[in-house]
């Protein structure tokens, strides 16, 4: 059951589309849906020699635009969300909203980032850093997705920690969707069988939850491009782990997480 929603605005783009995504989302779950934003001056402008009366002016600005974003927040959601919860600061912005995120099920930010390392700048978030962090399940919506219709899904197999994690995080959602496929990629013939065993504890496991689900297993030779067949279902969203190691102060990622991170058209929940 997902009980409680958390949406992430960016203070400097007043066109949040997928804020009707995530509103779309909250009333088919019936949850709360908590709007969280944050946003600081940037480094390289406390870095210079401001006169403090400059950097109280600054802030006000910040706060001002914090008050600015819990209003389109609320105008958006009133009367369609049961119940609605606002969250702000002057802060880091991945910091906060990783903070704010212990108090919901699923958090909801922009996908389909053209870039993992953002702008500094007031209240972007670093969805990378976010995902492989949050520790809740991180549903991506690209801006270009005003509504969600939970119909149909694709789960993104591969037997792993992650993928497992991904797919339990996802119970809630996969319930409430008619069509579902559990899909893997193999890039040799002689692995179908293999990956069919798989896929079939999989589908088996998800009809415990009263879950039907259909398997398919795609053969790509090896540098190809396997998330293209998998948009090619244009389910509302794919389910998957998302892979990704650390590297000193950036996370390095695996090709189809960062694919799903930058250039999904589709909706994507992700575990880490």
């Amino acid at each position: 059951m997902l009980s409680s929603i958390m949406v992430h605005l960016d203070v400097e783009c007043s066109g949040d589309t997928y804020l009707g995504a995530a509103i779309d989302l909250a009333e088919q779950l019936d949850a709360k849906l908590i709007g969280v934003a944050a946003a600081s001056l940037p480094w390289s402008y406390l870095a210079q020699d401001l006169s403090p009366q400059l950097i109280k002016e600054l802030n006000a600005g910040v706060t001002k635009s914090l008050a600015a974003t819990e209003d389109r927040f609320r105008r958006a959601a009133t009367n369609r969300v049961r119940q609605l919860e606002w969250r702000s600061a002057v802060a880091e912005p991945t910091s906060y909203v990783l903070e704010q995120a212990r108090a919901s099920d699923l958090v909801i930010i922009r996908g389909n980032r053209n870039d993992l390392v953002t702008d500094p700048l007031l209240g972007h978030l670093d969805p990378g850093d976010f995902v492989m962090r949050a520790g809740r399940p991180v549903f991506l919506v690209p801006p270009n997705i005003r509504n969600i219709t939970l119909k149909s899904a694709t789960v993104a197999w591969k037997d792993t920690r992650e993928a497992r994690r991904a797919i339990h995080d996802a119970l809630p959602l996969l319930r409430k969707v008619q069509d579902v496929i559990v899909a893997e990629v193999i890039d040799e013939e002689s692995y179908r069988s293999a990956s069919h065993s798989r896929l079939d504890d999989v589908v088996s496991w998800l009809d415990g939850h009263r879950i039907a689900a259909v398997a398919r297993v795609f053969h790509f030779p090896e540098h190809s491009d396997p998330m293209a067949k998998l948009w090619e279902y244009g389910t509302d969203f794919v389910v998957a782990g998302a892979y990704g190691h650390a590297r000193l102060r950036e996370w390095i990622f695996g090709g189809f997480t960062r694919d799903l991170l930058t250039r999904s058209p589709q909706c994507a929940l992700l575990a880490h």
